[in-house]
């Protein structure tokens, strides 16, 4: 197939791109150039906002859009684009309001979420302008993805921690759920529904089961072959302060996408990925200075 991905150049949209490519797949990357491009794909240098004449003339097989986070991105692509067949938009969780009884289907109502504010409603206009025009096209909605190339201040955070024989400085007991999805998985999950073309457009993906911030901390500290020693936080002190997760816990129901890919990658699998990939680019991650704010405030952390 000839394949469109946006982006290309950080973690799920580079990731997307070289996966489909390793696929055998003739993969066209949209960006705008400024970043080092994947291998064995073909830029396409261009803003999405002014694409003029720059795609008209092409034909794409399927276009997966990881970059889109508003209505105006979509219609920028879709004003830009030649003839296309399938299009996959990879939109958010963060679609569904935190007050809806969880877990959240697809079904469900979406709307305002006041977790994760306006990158939730540009998700819901993005999706919106997408399935007006493209009533077709797939829409997914993921946890918090994982994996290779995650240039995320989040596993990076724990593994630095436990490099440095630190103690985990951990949101009360640990007990709130974090659910993932590994990116490797979510391109598997791409490819089938461009093969399968199911009836079904819209999809929550992600691990079937969360786990809880000790557990997720514990399997990072395995990961590097460390066993953590926890501070538990019980403070007034915001969460992402000092730990890179909201304090928020929700979970989607993803039995629509099991039944199409029953078999995942497990998470440990996914943190042993993360960390290789970790080790060889650690000037890569967009540190957050949340070592800083532990390191000055480890009175008041208690």
């Amino acid at each position: 197939m000839v394949i469109l991905v946006t982006g290309g150049t950080v973690f799920a949209s580079r990731y997307t791109a070289g996966y489909f490519a390793s696929m055998g797949h003739e993969v066209f990357v949209l960006n705008r150039g400024t970043k080092p491009q994947p291998k064995n794909v073909t830029p396409i240098i261009a803003d999405r906002h002014s694409l003029g004449d720059t795609l008209r003339n092409r034909h794409f097989d399927a276009v997966i859009d990881v970059t889109a986070y508003n209505a105006d991105d979509v219609n920028c692509l879709l004003d830009g684009l030649g003839t296309f067949g399938c299009y996959i938009l990879v939109s958010s969780s963060a679609v569904y309001p935190e007050t809806l009884p969880q877990p959240f289907k697809e079904d469900g109502s979406i709307g305002v979420n006041s977790i994760w504010g306006k990158y939730g409603t540009d998700k819901i206009a993005a999706e919106q302008a997408l399935r007006s025009r493209v009533p077709d096209a797939y829409i997914l909605r993921p946890p918090y993805l994982c994996g290779p190339m995650n240039n995320l201040h989040r596993e990076a955070f724990v593994f630095e921690c436990a490099e440095q024989g630190r103690s985990f400085y951990l949101p009360k007991d640990g007990s709130m759920k974090l659910q993932f999805f590994h990116i490797g998985d979510m391109c598997r999950f791409v490819e089938l529904l461009i093969e399968k073309k199911p009836k079904k457009h819209i999809f929550n993906v992600g691990y079937p089961e969360a786990v809880t911030i000790k557990e997720w901390v514990n399997l990072c500290y395995e990961t590097v072959g460390e066993i953590p020693v926890f501070n538990e936080v019980y403070d007034d002190i915001p969460q992402r302060s000092y730990f890179p997760f909201y304090d928020y816990e929700y979970a989607l129901d993803v039995a629509e996408m099991l039944e199409l890919m029953p078999v995942l990658t497990p998470l440990s699998r996914s943190l042993t990925e993360s960390y290789e990939w970790f080790a060889e680019n650690r000037g890569l991650i967009i540190r957050k200075p949340l070592m800083e704010f532990i390191d000055a405030n480890k009175e008041t952390l208690k």
